[in-house]
């Protein structure tokens, strides 16, 4: 099942969320968020009419995909840029397909575009994913983060809607 996020679930998505910056160089953050942090963006996403979407898997949940604004400025207002994050033991499972999926319809009914996706350059498999969704890929900058100690590559993704 898959809905509309509610503060009952940030506990675990900030679980889902701080396991992926510890371990992975999807989130270019070198400390875990907060409770606090995760309200405060749940809070302003709901504010902004922006979806955080939950597929719940034996009552809990196992992944979450959202989007906000790709950049502040007017031009800008019919592009998004996504998040999608499944818990560590449910990747490949086919969670992360069906929480994208279900942000595409909410995107074209909120007058959007173009979703970007910003991807880990070394992350061949999210890349791939997004290829197999639609995505093209537009763009490479290198260097552009830094974790893990490391200069790290950001790649560009975007799917018209």
């Amino acid at each position: 099942m898959i809905r509309a996020a509610t503060h009952a679930d940030l506990p675990e998505i900030l679980a889902i969320y701080n396991e992926v910056i510890a371990n992975s160089a999807a989130v270019w953050f070198d400390d875990p968020m907060t409770l606090a942090d995760r309200t405060e963006w749940l809070v302003s996403r709901i504010a902004k009419n922006y979806p955080v979407l939950v597929k719940i898997i034996d009552n809990e949940v196992a992944g979450f995909s959202t989007f906000g604004d790709f950049r502040p400025y007017p031009g800008y207002r019919f592009t998004v840029e996504h998040t999608v994050h499944v818990r560590a033991d449910r990747r490949g499972a086919g969670v992360g397909r069906p929480l994208m999926e279900a942000l595409f319809p909410i995107a074209r009914a909120l007058g959007k575009h173009i979703m970007i996706g910003a991807v880990d350059g070394g992350n061949e498999a999210s890349i791939r994913f997004h290829e197999k969704l639609g995505f093209r890929e537009t763009g490479r900058m290198p260097e552009v983060g830094f974790k893990f100690g490391e200069w790290r590559e950001m790649v560009l993704l975007q799917k018209t809607l």
